[in-house]
């Protein structure tokens, strides 16, 4: 009979008190983790949070109404053309919802003069915060509508911190030189670089830290074939065309994202160079195409998705601050990492010291 009623009983969950033994810290620093409250450091959050991931810790829906965080309506604002960088994001925002309890609801903006209307329409639906990811993080007249809403705003990749809303960003214009510096140290000295859509900061920040790599080595101007493309693998095309098009050839093209390095490559063996052996190709995101393409693409890893999730937090944080009426909005800056795949090598006839 006892070992029936055992049967029976329900599995135990995992409390908040086992969390805090994992992570380290009291209970009361994982409610308020969990509550998003704005004085916990960014380091112990990460500890309480990685422990809530790692024991597949939920706190009831009760427990988060009572505790008055929620459930919360966070709206999620699209423009972007990479399909890549998109899929990232709605995974990382998806499934930080799904842990905190909040809701999203998704509206994409066909253009970004348009985003407004689809702004007017989250509005309406009630939610209590936005997320802006590129383009739209920068897109003047929308973010002149959030202030005059009084939404709660994040703005995610944006190219420079803001006094108004919260935001969540790479150093781009280190990471460039971080990669081009690698490019340098393999001999290069004949270069491309395909520049992002200007209707974003982080197109021109990315050439900036080229430049000055580029600067800081004692190479020429006359030695780059710089042209514009717009984030886009069509865009890629015709940029690298337009640079693979007469000699001398370079010996490295530098894409600013990850779509256009792919049709930067394509486009390479189809004029019947070797990747790298004669071409070396990089990109700058990671997004799924990278590791997808042959050869893999070196490129920069932008936590896109580490990055979706901050900012659903982060929002919840927003909420509650603006609520209390103290602070400012904060700026977080995430780490970004350089991976090296098979689509870069040695400059030809270069010889490592």
């Amino acid at each position: 009979m006892a070992s029936e009623r055992q049967r029976r009983k329900p599995k135990r969950g995992v409390t908040i008190r086992e969390v805090a033994a994992k992570a380290g810290v009291s209970p009361m620093t994982v409610s308020r983790v969990i509550n998003r409250e704005s004085h916990v450091k960014i380091e112990t959050r990460e500890l309480v949070d990685a422990a809530i991931r790692e024991l597949n810790y939920s706190p009831s829906p009760a427990a988060r109404s009572l505790a008055g965080s929620g459930p919360f309506r966070i709206g999620l604002l699209y423009d972007n053309p990479s399909i890549g960088y998109l899929s990232e994001l709605l995974l990382g925002a998806l499934d930080e919802s799904s842990r905190t309890g909040a809701q999203v609801l998704v509206e994409r903006c066909g253009e970004s003069e348009h985003a407004g209307v689809a702004l007017g329409k989250l509005l309406r639906a009630g939610v209590d915060g936005v997320v802006l990811p590129p383009p739209l993080c920068e897109a003047p007249l929308l973010l002149a509508e959030v202030m005059q809403s009084g939404a709660v705003a994040v703005a995610v990749a944006p190219g420079h911190p803001s006094e108004q809303i919260a935001t969540i960003r790479i150093d781009n214009e280190a990471a460039a030189y971080e990669l081009t510096e690698y490019l340098l140290a393999l001999g290069h000295r004949r270069f491309g670089f395909i520049k992002g859509h200007p209707n974003q900061t982080v197109s021109e920040q990315r050439l900036a830290g080229f430049l000055a790599a580029i600067a800081a080595a004692g190479i020429a101007q006359e030695s780059l074939r710089v042209e514009q493309g717009y984030f886009t693998y069509r865009s890629g095309l015709d940029a690298a065309e337009r640079i693979l098009s007469s000699e001398p050839f370079p010996t490295a093209i530098f894409a600013a994202n990850d779509d256009m390095a792919a049709a930067t490559a394509s486009l390479a063996h189809r004029l019947g160079f070797d990747v790298p052996a004669d071409l070396s190709i990089v990109g700058f995101d990671d997004t799924p195409i990278a590791a997808s393409v042959w050869p893999a693409l070196t490129t920069i890893h932008q936590p896109v998705a580490a990055m979706a999730r901050a900012a659903v937090d982060l929002v919840l944080e927003e909420i509650r601050r603006m609520r209390d009426g103290s602070g400012r909005p904060r700026q977080l800056v995430h780490p970004h990492t350089l991976i090296v795949r098979e689509s870069s090598g040695p400059a030809p006839g270069f010889a490592s010291p």
